[in-house]
């Protein structure tokens, strides 16, 4: 499909706590002045869990004395969903199409926009845009999220670590590793980034809140991130 693009929303951003009205009003607003400059425009939002998603986990974990994977995952799953529907119900009259759960099964979709979300365990909405990426021939991911841009390593645990312009996949692929832990807070998941790096795929990593840099990005006038892959 030419003309689209895949847009991860983080959780973060939609639902750090509780939903983010004024954000998602704001995002709204922008997202559809940008279609309408171009009819032929179509957008994919993945959207992620956010905080729903981490506190019931993490009281999924204080009751339950051996927690495991695929319960933290499923859990995890249904709060994107939730944020999926949210989003789907807010641009309405640009998404005829039901909240896509499984991104394999996508090749088009009818409206100018598209909303999925999770899928199933082992697997994060990061991963999602990128399959979706793949089944309908986008070339490029807009990771939004609640950070800026990807830093050399975790500034928490590294004082010397400092913000980048540009990572190339193999680099990315040494800084976030190569295993899937349930709400593990990484700028890209490693399942996704080993599946965009074989595919190549250009991801910009950058602050969804920031709704006028999220405009340039979409334009492609110079922003503020990181760009993963391809410059």
């Amino acid at each position: 499909m030419k003309n689209i693009k895949v847009l991860s929303v983080g959780g973060s951003i939609v639902a750090p706590d509780k939903v983010d009205t004024v954000f998602i009003k704001k995002f709204k607003q922008a997202i559809l002045d940008y279609l309408n400059e171009d009819l032929d425009r179509k957008l994919v939002f993945v959207v992620g869990g956010g905080g729903p998603a981490r506190s019931y986990q993490k009281a999924y974990r204080a009751i339950v004395e051996e927690p495991d994977t695929d319960s933290q995952d499923w859990i995890g799953i249904m709060a994107t969903r939730l944020n999926g529907e949210l989003l789907k119900g807010v641009f309405a009259d640009e998404c005829p199409d039901p909240v896509v759960t499984n991104p394999t099964e996508i090749k088009s979709f009818k409206g100018r926009v598209l909303v999925a979300a999770g899928w199933k365990p082992g697997f994060s909405t990061d991963n999602d845009s990128v399959l979706l990426a793949e089944n309908i021939g986008a070339k490029q991911i807009i990771n939004l999220s609640n950070i800026s841009k990807i830093y050399s390593a975790d500034p928490k645990l590294d004082p010397g670590a400092v913000p980048l312009d540009n990572i190339s996949w193999a680099d990315m692929r040494k800084l976030v590793g190569d295993k899937w832990i349930p709400g593990v807070n990484v700028p890209f998941d490693p399942i996704a980034t080993k599946r965009a790096s074989e595919l190549n795929l250009k991801v910009i990593t950058a602050s969804g809140n920031n709704i006028e840099n999220m405009k340039r990005i979409l334009v492609g006038s110079k922003f503020e991130g990181t760009t993963i892959g391809p410059e």
